[in-house]
């Protein structure tokens, strides 16, 4: 699904394409940017950034530049991610920013973010709205 979801992806004219990721620990958020990169071209190993809170993949076969790989959960407010100059990101209409947590900085995102919920079903099952 994440591989299809990449394959669909158009940049837009003015900012960064967000797609805000939600749902409980375990859910698949991580793996699914990990799909999302590989299908992207990205053949780094992508892990998810919860102590550095953003890792950047330069991109070299899509209509973006970069994917901007954001973990919030460890975030107190969305402050925190607005001192990294997070507003600088967002503006650039060739970054692809998928944030894992979404909801806990959902003020500096754009209202009209790509919204995934994931859902954790058992060990081996997962559930994905909003694709």
């Amino acid at each position: 699904m994440a591989e299809q979801f990449a394959r669909g992806l158009a940049p837009r004219s003015k900012s960064a394409t967000v797609v805000g990721l939600y749902g409980d620990l375990g859910a698949g958020k991580t793996t699914f940017v990990q799909a999302v990169a590989k299908a992207l071209g990205v053949s780094t190993t992508v892990n998810s950034p919860t102590f550095l809170i953003f890792k950047t993949y330069q991109l070299q076969t899509t209509n973006y530049k970069l994917l901007i790989h954001v973990d919030a959960y460890r975030l107190k407010s969305s402050d925190e991610l607005k001192k990294l100059r997070f507003d600088e990101l967002l503006s650039d209409p060739k970054n692809l920013i998928l944030i894992e947590w979404a909801d806990k900085v959902a003020d500096l995102l754009p209202a009209d973010h790509i919204r995934i919920r994931l859902h954790h079903i058992d060990d081996s099952t997962r559930s994905i709205d909003g694709l």
